[in-house]
């Protein structure tokens, strides 16, 4: 059914990968959030290489509505492509009355989890900019004895919202995340846990959203990860190779963050000009 395939995209790019306890300076945070936005794209660049299978169900007063388990992969032009392996779904009653009213009540979930989806994807925090804004506001704690390391922060997308990041202390890779907020007046809470493969590919074991208010919950859950070997990539002359930034230009940029952080807090700029600079500096690193 097209209404489970609403949420499950993007529940599958849901990495928050390598989070780790940065120095209080502003500009350590700024150098973190960057290597942490450069972790994602490697990861979602290592997901192109998979194929898997994912199962979701879709559960209302926790009864069973739908079910579909699906072989995905990315296709050549970087769209998902999924393959339907099973599908069970509530069908539809007789009568034309009964049926319109299903019919109209379908129609409204889908648009309800098509705009869930896109307050789900802002939680990712895809630009360094709002990693950046994230760790400022966030509070960082060890949790399990020491083994995991919490990042937990409110009113990161919505006003009262939380979000916290549980990531292994050994490795950096992402273990849990936990997202509390709001839409359309509901409730709104996402678990999701991880798995990593021994290729370094960080991905969703197991996601869950439900909404209280609605007695709504969507089930995800992704197994059996196999690599389809990429193409060789195209040798790149050394007089071609992309520079790196430069030690030189690094410092620039942090110097710049500070010198930007002090007009802030004495006041000479706002903070939409704070924020406007900030990310300009961080997309030039």
């Amino acid at each position: 059914m097209k209404i489970l395939t609403i949420l499950t995209a993007g529940l599958i790019v849901l990495v928050t990968p390598h989070f780790t306890l940065a120095q209080n300076q502003m500009a350590a945070k700024a150098v973190t959030a960057v290597k942490i936005a450069e972790a994602r794209k490697a990861n979602a660049k290592l997901m192109h290489e998979y194929s898997w299978q994912s199962r979701t169900e879709l559960l209302e007063n926790g009864k069973l509505e739908d079910l579909r388990l699906e072989q995905v992969q990315y296709g050549s032009d970087g769209s998902l492509q999924r393959i339907t392996l099973n599908e069970q779904g509530a069908s539809l009653p007789f009568g034309f009355l009964r049926r319109a009213i299903a019919e109209k009540k379908r129609k409204q979930m889908e648009e309800f989890l098509m705009g869930l989806r896109g307050l789900i994807d802002q939680y990712t925090l895809p630009t360094a900019g709002k990693v950046l804004d994230f760790m400022d506001k966030a509070t960082v704690s060890l949790a399990d004895e020491g083994r995991l390391i919490l990042m937990s922060g409110t009113g990161v997308v919505v006003p009262g919202d939380s979000l916290s990041v549980w990531t292994e202390a050994a490795t950096r890779h992402t273990h849990k995340i936990q997202v509390n907020t709001f839409f359309q007046g509901e409730a709104v809470n996402l678990t999701a846990t991880f798995k990593t493969l021994r290729t370094g590919l960080t991905h969703v074991g197991f996601a869950e959203v439900t909404v209280p208010g609605k007695n709504l919950s969507v089930q995800v859950q992704n197994s059996d990860y196999d690599r389809i070997m990429p193409p060789p990539a195209p040798k790149v002359s050394e007089d071609k190779k992309p520079a790196s930034p430069s030690s030189s230009s690094l410092e620039t940029v942090e110097r710049k963050l500070r010198d930007l952080k002090a007009l802030f807090d004495k006041g000479l700029i706002t903070q939409s000009d704070y924020d406007a600079k900030k990310a300009q500096l961080l997309e030039g690193l």
